[in-house]
């Protein structure tokens, strides 16, 4: 039996970033986790899905390689290497957190925990033995989420024709074809992943559209660029049959006043995730869980038992590594007893890194109408983007959204080439409250992807010069 001033239950972004900052504040800080240092993120998640898309990316962008002057021969396409590849740097990164523990003197407990009386941990460790450790300041929980299945829809996942993210990045090879079922930011990075190594895709969303949560330019142009690539996009869907063969599954498909059947190789299952909540000793030890089956928490992310604490998944949406990490940090803080800022969690990044990507953050335009705010649109095509045009990469554009009297920013919406690292400046801005006006007075560098933030901004205030 060990003491520690925290214990972690669950090492993924939330819970090895917390224990790390933990640690630089003088705490002593056990984490207990069973797979591997990382969690869901770096092992199963954002991590090797961004490697696969990468992979997809060279894979597209070598089909226009004459148009650079660049002439290749036939090119052969292996999901195999590529999964292989995207396994490796998984791998790597969860080594990297290894070795940030061991230089932050945080004790990994190798193991599955279930919580006891008096911030105890029972622990199962993965030689089969059993030993107990105590929290004497405070348990923080991170155990995060798992992939689900559909069963009202008759598709229970079953890893061989009816499976989730984590079995398509096991796979040896791509299927000749596949549905994706659920069309937000994990559904429509497959599809894009797969239709790049040849796989005939069709994107079923039961939404008016696909990436729903997003703003509805930004949808439509994913749509546009899917259909364009040869990507069925049926979004208003409902699945009315399901027929699961060895071989194949069959989905009787209702949108549009249409029926239509499609029988595919696979049908990855890409709708939404559940919180790990079972089986971890919530009820013994007092913590209660909200509605929606996640772990209430308060504004400090205290649950209903104290000196209990929960963060990333388990605690809420949105079910974002970068939202957990941040929780993280400020639990660990909390707990030192430092100053902490509060979480903007209405200023946090959506990203989604299908090709176009796209990244947001604030209002939609829907949900300012809404809201019955005042506002402004400026917007800004890379298709008049110098830098866009060097590239050949000139779907997608940037949207601003600005209260009319103020000119603050109420809202952003990107789609387009690396957009997902340009977000970051009007996150920066919008977290200031900087206005329009104060984006404008920095000067952009030229030729930039970043100009196109420039050139919305100023459209916004109706001085756009380029387009």
């Amino acid at each position: 039996m060990a003491n520690f001033d925290i214990i972690f239950l669950g090492g993924g972004p939330a819970g090895y970033v917390g224990a790390i900052r933990a640690s630089q504040l003088g705490l002593t800080v056990g984490v207990i986790e069973r797979e591997g240092l990382g969690g869901t993120c770096v092992l199963w998640g954002c991590i090797p899905a961004k490697a696969l898309l990468e992979s997809s990316h060279i894979a597209n962008r070598l089909k226009h390689a004459a148009e650079f002057g660049v002439k290749v021969g036939d090119i052969t396409l292996d999901y195999g290497v590529a999964m292989k590849r995207s396994r490796d740097v998984s791998t790597k990164n969860s080594k990297g957190v290894e070795f940030l523990f061991k230089k932050n003197k945080v004790t990994w407990i190798k193991g599955t925990g279930v919580i006891g009386a008096g911030k105890t941990v029972k622990v199962t460790t993965a030689d089969g033995k059993s030993e107990t450790h105590t929290a004497t300041k405070a348990l923080v929980i991170g155990t995060g989420s798992r992939v689900k299945g559909l069963p009202q829809a008759g598709l229970e996942l079953n890893k061989t024709t009816v499976i989730s993210s984590d079995e398509a990045l096991l796979l040896e090879s791509a299927p000749k074809t596949l549905a994706v079922v659920g069309a937000g930011a994990v559904g429509c990075e497959f599809a894009d992943v797969f239709n790049a190594f040849g796989t005939k895709v069709a994107v079923i969303e039961v939404m008016p559209r696909i990436l729903p949560l997003e703003d509805e330019d930004s949808s439509a142009e994913v749509a546009r660029s899917f259909k364009k690539r040869g990507i069925d996009v049926i979004a208003g869907a409902k699945l009315s049959g399901t027929k699961i063969g060895k071989d194949s599954v069959t989905l009787t498909v209702e949108a549009a006043g249409k029926t239509q059947e499609l029988v595919v190789e696979k049908v990855l299952v890409a709708a939404g995730r559940a919180a790990n909540i079972e089986n971890i000793g919530l009820k013994e030890a007092g913590v209660q869980l909200t509605d929606r089956g996640f772990i209430k928490v308060n504004n400090l992310l205290e649950t209903t038992a104290k000196g209990v604490y929960a963060i990333g998944d388990v605690a809420g949406p949105p079910m974002l590594a970068h939202k957990g990490e941040r929780e993280g940090i400020i639990v660990a803080e909390i707990i030192a007893g430092q100053h902490h800022h509060p979480i903007n969690y209405g200023n946090i990044p959506n990203c989604t890194y299908c090709h176009p990507e796209v990244a947001s953050i604030g209002l939609t335009e829907a949900q300012c109408k809404e809201k019955k705010l005042e506002y402004k649109v400026g917007k800004f095509p890379f298709s008049a983007n110098g830098r866009a045009r060097t590239a050949g990469e000139t779907e997608g554009f940037v949207k601003i959204i600005r209260g009319a009297k103020y000119g603050e920013i109420l809202g952003a919406h990107l789609v387009g080439p690396h957009v997902t690292e340009m977000i970051h400046e009007l996150l920066v801005a919008r977290e200031n409250e900087y206005t329009v006006e104060e984006i404008d007075l920095a000067i952009h560098a030229h030729p930039t992807l970043s100009e196109a933030v420039a050139e919305a901004v100023l459209d916004s205030m109706g001085k756009m010069i380029h387009a």
